[in-house]
């Protein structure tokens, strides 16, 4: 008669991913934790690495899906990917992470933001002096991008090529570094192009968040396939310092991302389909067709009415450095 413990590793090994490798270290050795789909309805595991401890997705999106995944309705189709309302609040948030990085450097630093989007969040470092470059896939976001003025863009893929080395004093990803499909190559690059003593700032999905633990599958920062891979506080920390960066800061806090975090993931678990709220503030027609506008409507007025309750439970989450993402500040060591 199998004991308890015996059935325990039977599980455990049923488990094991022998085939799809890690996103971001590449080992073919995972452990898959949970089950995970796409607003197209294309199913998925989350998966994570025996190695270097990433959390992934598995298998790895094809290139039609991550076609489908990053087409207009991702952007948004109208001038701005949001409506004007909902843009100048997202202006307040890119205009205050303006402002913390002016804390660390001064004009006229070189900045380089790696997915730039819009290119307005480099617009307010340009007007203060600041010389902006951005990098920005194509579509229209690179298009809107491309209308800041002074703004020196890049469209496609950051490149050893792109600039020369000890080239940038500040290099922001704001909620990039999980798109990457070459995370370490990426890494590589920024060590050689940041001066010593240099900035690296970036914002992400915190996969060690209670919210990650409590909804897993439906939790909306996995936002499955364009998010390939997760790495913990503790882990991108240990990570980063392989190309002489060193955390100086960090940060669970953010009113901009955490609280609807929290309420885009209740809908998740009520409605058959994920993201419909936020995919309906986007004016995402196709993807909302077929919801009664009155469910809409109900999902409008569950978040205006309880947002205050999920940012203080946000709040809370920060306190614990459990928040649903993570802003982190690193320096490149001197030479």
């Amino acid at each position: 008669m199998e004991t308890l413990g015996n059935q325990r590793a039977v599980v455990v090994k049923e488990r094991i991913d022998n085939i799809n490798p890690c996103a971001y270290c590449g080992t073919r050795q995972s452990l898959r934790l949970y089950p995970t789909y796409s607003i197209s309805g294309d199913n998925f595991y989350i998966n994570r690495c025996l190695d270097c401890r990433a959390v992934f997705l598995s298998p790895r999106p094809t290139q039609k899906q991550l076609d489908q995944a990053y087409d207009d309705s991702y952007y948004g189709e109208g001038e701005a990917k949001f409506s004007a309302c909902i843009e100048k609040v997202l202006d307040y948030f890119r205009s205050a992470r303006a402002r913390r990085i002016s804390r660390y450097i001064s004009p006229p630093a070189k900045i380089l933001d790696i997915g730039c989007g819009n290119g307005r969040f480099l617009g307010y470092l340009i007007n203060q002096g600041f010389e902006g470059y951005g990098i920005e896939l194509p579509g229209k976001a690179a298009q809107r991008a491309g209308q800041i003025p002074g703004l020196k863009l890049k469209v496609g893929r950051l490149t050893t090529e792109d600039f020369g080395e000890i080239f940038f004093d500040a290099i922001c990803m704001w909620h990039v570094f999980e798109h990457l499909t070459e995370p370490k190559k990426t890494l590589k690059v920024i060590q050689n192009i940041l001066k010593p003593g240099g900035y690296l700032m970036m914002s992400l999905p915190n996969i060690d968040s209670l919210q990650s633990r409590l909804f897993r599958g439906k939790w909306l920062h996995l936002d499955p396939p364009k998010h390939l891979f997760f790495l913990g506080a503790s882990d991108l920390i240990s990570a980063t310092k392989e190309f002489g960066l060193e955390l100086i800061k960090q940060r669970y806090f953010s009113l901009e991302q955490n609280p609807f975090g929290i309420q885009q993931s209740i809908l998740n678990c009520l409605l058959s389909r994920r993201e419909v709220l936020f995919e309906a503030l986007k004016g995402n027609d196709t993807y909302i067709k077929g919801y009664p506008r009155c469910s809409i409507t109900l999902q409008k007025m569950f978040y205006l009415s309880s947002f205050p309750i999920f940012a203080f439970v946000a709040a809370l989450e920060a306190i614990l450095r459990r928040g649903g993402t993570m802003e982190l500040i690193f320096r490149k060591e001197e030479t």
